[in-house]
């Protein structure tokens, strides 16, 4: 007998509710749709499983006995599917300071709605992790180029902000405009920064360059003020370093933040995590 999952919940539906209305509002399809997936699970089974009238809908005796049976399957079923969705995990990559509250907010809601887990896995470079496919997902900030087979996801935009050695002259300027950075010698961070050469025209970028390769050495390297650095306005609210100071930065274009994946890699897992993403509000 030819009888699919989507009869059974077709039938259970409509019993419950006792209504074809009602059941394809659950189900969230047409009622003539549902009209002819019970009329297929009867064909199917050679059998009446409901009585209908322009009124009313009744199980006969042999859609009752039936019922019971088809409600044991399903739970049987959904426990089963509970049990895999917990132990389903997709792995998502950044490279310092996820944002806030964004990521908490975003993966609370996506683990209590598949039951699936979000493992968060620091690396130096996210993109490099995704491309060897130890990460699902990768988080990314500034205009960064991914790989040609990837896809991305817009989040939203991060203002600038520049950061300082307390012993630095421009921590006692109160201010830095984006068009003066390049009197300043500039700390980059060259595999996961936000902000180097790249950002301004050739003519405009500053003279100095000190290129570090991760966030810890952008950071100590910045505090022994061998040059000042430019970061995302996260970076004042979560770095804690006694020997830095953060200075406004004026006319700085914003830092874009961005979600890449590979479109084979676990598609409908990725989709709903971006789904939550995106409705997830950043502020």
């Amino acid at each position: 007998m030819d009888v699919e999952l989507r009869h059974l919940r077709a039938f259970t539906s409509v019993a419950r509710h006792r209504s074809f209305s009602r059941a394809a509002k659950e189900l969230l399809i047409t009622q003539p749709a549902l009209s002819r997936t019970i009329a297929q699970l009867e064909g199917n089974l050679s059998v009446r499983l409901l009585d209908r009238s322009s009124r009313h809908v009744e199980l006969t005796d042999t859609g009752a006995e039936f019922l019971v049976h088809a409600e044991r399957v399903l739970a049987t079923l959904d426990e089963a599917l509970a049990v895999v969705s917990r132990r389903v995990t997709l792995r998502l990559g950044f490279s310092w300071l996820l944002p806030d509250p964004w990521a908490q907010q975003a993966v609370s809601r996506f683990e209590e709605s598949t039951g699936a887990s979000v493992d968060l896995r620091r690396t130096d470079d996210p993109l490099q992790a995704l491309r060897r496919r130890t990460v699902d997902i990768a988080l990314i900030r500034g205009d960064v180029d991914v790989p040609t087979q990837a896809r991305t996801v817009h989040l939203y935009d991060e203002p600038r902000i520049a950061v300082c050695s307390e012993h630095c002259n421009l921590a006692r300027l109160g201010h830095l405009d984006w068009s003066d950075v390049q009197h300043w010698p500039l700390v980059v961070n060259t595999v996961s920064g936000t902000t180097g050469p790249w950002s301004w025209p050739v003519d405009q970028r500053p003279a100095q360059i000190i290129e570090t390769s991760n966030y810890d050495e952008w950071l100590e390297t910045v505090a022994a003020n061998r040059g000042i650095g430019i970061v995302p306005e996260v970076a004042q609210r979560r770095t804690q370093h006694p020997a830095l100071r953060f200075v406004p930065l004026t006319d700085a274009p914003p830092s874009p933040v961005r979600l890449v994946y590979l479109p084979d890699a676990q598609r409908t897992l990725i989709r709903r995590f971006l789904d939550t993403a995106l409705q997830t509000k950043t502020k």
